[in-house]
């Protein structure tokens, strides 16, 4: 068994594409256009372009228990999903840079390296860099 697809809640998948791609760095894998007017949208890493994609679904504008769930967690401050990079206090300058708004500065957890950003689609996400 495999992990294919990991989908993540977004409110507008055009804004959620430009910032995966943009400034998070992913590339597009799929994008087919469905009957109700949403997209079967997925991206992957550029450095594991065979490996699991990343579905941007509009869950919370068709499924109201979707959109609850999505604002619970980030009202709460909780990580909707987290990404692995290499070096986080890289990837924070550049992010920053880039005019992405962070919750939580690069801070160390035991044997991990954690920063929380917010993807302007109504998630937090945590980037981690196992030390």
């Amino acid at each position: 068994m495999k992990i294919k697809i990991i989908s993540i809640p977004v409110l507008n998948q055009e804004d959620a594409l430009s910032f995966y791609t943009k400034k998070l760095g992913f590339v597009k894998n799929k994008d087919v256009q469905m009957e109700d007017g949403n997209r079967w949208l997925t991206l992957v890493s550029p450095e594991w372009k065979e490996g699991p994609e990343l579905l941007l679904e509009p869950a919370p504008n068709n499924f109201e228990p979707a959109k609850t769930y999505q604002v619970a967690l980030k009202e709460a401050g909780i990580p909707y999903t987290q990404f692995e990079v290499d070096n986080v206090d890289d990837e924070y300058k550049r992010l920053s840079k880039l005019g992405v708004d962070f919750s939580l500065k690069p801070t160390e957890f035991g044997t991990v390296k954690i920063a929380v950003l917010n993807d302007t689609c109504g998630n937090n996400i945590q980037i981690i860099e196992n030390q």
